[in-house]
């Protein structure tokens, strides 16, 4: 892949989680506001595909591991999950996609953008996690960046460790499985919450997914080599 199109589809993925990020704000910006980032991440999601049609073309073809088969099912979910996340938002639209004939059904498309927003949020951090190096390895081949010492790699574990940490506190007390599962029917939404305040958590909860997914396919390449080392030889 040339150097080019790493940076495009680098710059799209940054540019999709940063709008994943203000869409989970809704009570921040208003409603207005959340349909037309809504819209632009339904731009982003069709440009993130066709810049990774590679994908779609080999899923029958790939010498399937641990590995590929948990990337595959991850990414496969997360597809059906936007794709719900998108039709249930532009069934609801108030405002980008009021033009279109759609009436009836808000009930059931209100539930399913819900329990589809939060799992969307979760398995795009889980996704991220699992391509963590190769997009750190980028950064670095793009921008001539060393490779970290010893000392600061033990810092960035160390602080990697306390966000998952705090990322899975404010998973819990903001509730968001009983979303994501539907156990409540309706997300509490604060609207006096600081945006400060709501991003750090929400950084932190996507910090703690990206920790899981990182360390997770850490483990299984490292279980994959030992097993069968011929394998990643190739």
């Amino acid at each position: 892949m040339d150097n080019g199109k790493k940076k495009l589809k680098l710059a799209v993925d940054i540019l999709m989680t940063l709008t994943l990020l203000f869409l989970m704000g809704y009570q921040l910006w208003g409603e207005s506001a959340h349909e037309w980032a809504g819209a632009f991440m339904l731009i982003l999601f069709i440009v993130h595909h066709v810049l990774n049609g590679a994908w779609y073309r080999n899923l029958f073809r790939a010498k399937y591991t641990g590995m590929t088969v948990l990337i595959n099912a991850v990414d496969l979910i997360l597809l059906a999950t936007m794709v719900c996340l998108m039709a249930s938002g532009i069934a609801m639209s108030r405002h980008v996609f009021s033009f279109l004939p759609i009436s009836g059904g808000m009930g059931t498309a209100r539930l399913i953008h819900m329990a589809a927003c939060y799992w969307g949020f979760v398995l795009m951090a889980f996704h991220l996690g699992l391509h963590w190096s190769m997009m750190l390895a980028w950064f670095r081949q793009m921008f001539g960046m060393k490779k970290t010492s010893g000392v600061c790699s033990l810092i960035l574990r160390l602080m990697s460790f306390m966000t998952a940490g705090y990322g899975l506190y404010a998973f819990v007390t903001r509730d968001l499985a009983a979303y994501m599962f539907l156990w409540a029917q309706f997300v509490f939404l604060d609207y006096s919450e600081s945006p400060i305040s709501f991003y750090i958590d929400y950084l932190a909860i996507m910090g703690l997914f990206i920790w899981i997914a990182h360390y997770l396919s850490v483990i299984i390449l490292k279980t994959g080599r030992k097993i069968i080392p011929e394998t990643y030889e190739k």
